[in-house]
């Protein structure tokens, strides 16, 4: 499974503190603990792991199956984001994910470009539909 968004929110909060630690990072300029607090980074676990979960077993599905998972994990993340105040995922986090999203079902065997061309949707409109983040 591709690298989670939320693997690389923890490795620059330990690349971070380490920085702190060493002096080389002025502390007014560590942002990475404030903008991923361990709370939205769990949350968000928890959500792919249903995630990953439910595409595990989507191979060779249909379409509405799959646009299904989407709107499922669509819709937790929009709770998450909601839990934040509508802060949690600004624009480099949502590319995370959605690539994130397109990545898990490209690696299960689905044809993210066919399936969302039957659909009259680009590419990278798979999650719009239902994202608010």
């Amino acid at each position: 499974m591709s690298e989670r968004p939320t693997t690389g929110w923890r490795k620059g909060i330990e690349k971070e503190q380490r920085e702190l630690a060493a002096g080389t990072l002025d502390p007014d300029c560590a942002c990475m603990a404030q903008l991923f607090p361990e709370q939205l980074i769990t949350r968000t676990d928890s959500v792919l792991d249903a995630f990953e979960a439910e595409v595990s077993a989507l191979q060779d599905a249909a379409d509405e199956r799959v646009f299904a998972a989407v709107q499922r994990v669509v819709l937790a993340l929009n709770a998450v984001n909601d839990e934040h105040d509508g802060a949690a995922y600004d624009t480099d986090e949502r590319e995370q994910l959605c690539h994130y999203i397109d990545e898990a079902f490209t690696e299960q065997g689905v044809d993210v470009v066919a399936l969302t061309a039957r659909h009259g949707l680009g590419r990278y409109e798979l999650t719009d539909q239902w994202r608010d983040w």
